[in-house]
This record gives C-alpha cells, structure tokens and sequence, in this order.
C-alpha cells in the first residue's frame, strides 16, 4: 500500500474528512479496481451522524466531506445532522464506482467492551441499511494482541481466547 489512513491510539475517531484510498500496483504504477472509503467513527455525540454513513454507501458524500471540531466548516460532518441535497460535497447523481461494494467496520478489541448502546445501535442501524442495499458486511477486529495476554503471549491462540 502506498498510503495508509492514519489512527489515533486514544479512542476517539481520528478521521476527520470522508477520504478515499487507492491501492497502486506495483508493476506499472496503476491502481486497482477498487479503492477504500475511511469515514469519521461512531463515538457518542462526536462521531459521524448514522445518515451520514447511508448516504456514503450509496455514493452521496464526495471525497473530502469534513469534520473540523472547534472550527467553522461549510460542509462537515455533524453529529446531530446529516449531510444535505445542497451541500456541494452532496453527490446528487452517484455513479456505480461511487457506492459502497462491502462495508467494514474496524474495532479496536481492547476497545470493543467501551462501545456504548448508542454506538452500537447506530452499527446495527447502519448494517440493517447495507443488508437493505444487498451490500456484503464484514468486521476487522484489530489489537487482538493487547486485549488478550493468551494471545499476545502466542498469536496462534487466538481462536482459543476466552478473552470477552
């Protein structure tokens, strides 16, 4: 990968602009035929409104929609209001390469037992959204080294982690 999305180790969303990623091959400098979408995290009153997260899976939200906390921003993401048909990051005519494909949802394991009811009510929302879409869903748990002393002592036990 030529560009990675940054992270923050405090627990709060780092990602601050809906930004898109694309992977170039290393034999002719092209990219693949698919990109990554990053989009702001689901933190309680912070995090990127539940609508926000539909409308860029069925391509509404241009690359580089913003979130600037402390900050006056035209187009952001907002907590408590999503993003509207007048904004210019607004995609009113999305094409097929512009919707999401699969959603992923990366959790942080040594994080997964902070999740809030709100948090965890908006995944569900959102993912009854993708199911509606007929978009395929995963999720990456990641850290499992550090949410478990079992596996961060040997990582082949992982799937034998009693570790809730």
């Amino acid at each position: 990968m030529t560009g990675r999305a940054l992270a923050d180790a405090c627990g709060k969303s780092f990602t601050k602009k809906y930004k898109t990623y694309k992977i170039t091959k290393e034999e002719d400098g092209t990219f693949y035929p698919f990109v990554f979408n990053d989009i702001m995290g689901l933190e309680k009153d912070q995090g990127v409104c539940e609508e926000d997260i539909k409308l860029a899976m069925m391509g509404h939200v241009r690359d580089g929609y913003t979130l600037l906390l402390n900050y006056i921003c035209i187009s952001q993401f907002n907590p408590h209001s999503t993003l509207s048909r007048d904004d210019p990051y607004y995609n009113t005519n999305p094409s097929l390469s512009d919707k999401a494909h699969v959603l992923v949802c990366v959790v942080s394991a040594n994080e997964v037992h902070l999740l809030n009811h709100d948090a965890m009510k908006k995944m569900r929302n959102v993912r009854l959204e993708a199911s509606d879409m007929g978009i395929p869903q995963m999720a990456i748990l990641t850290k499992i080294d550090e949410a478990c002393p079992e596996v961060k002592a040997d990582l082949r036990n992982v799937y034998k982690s009693k570790e809730q």
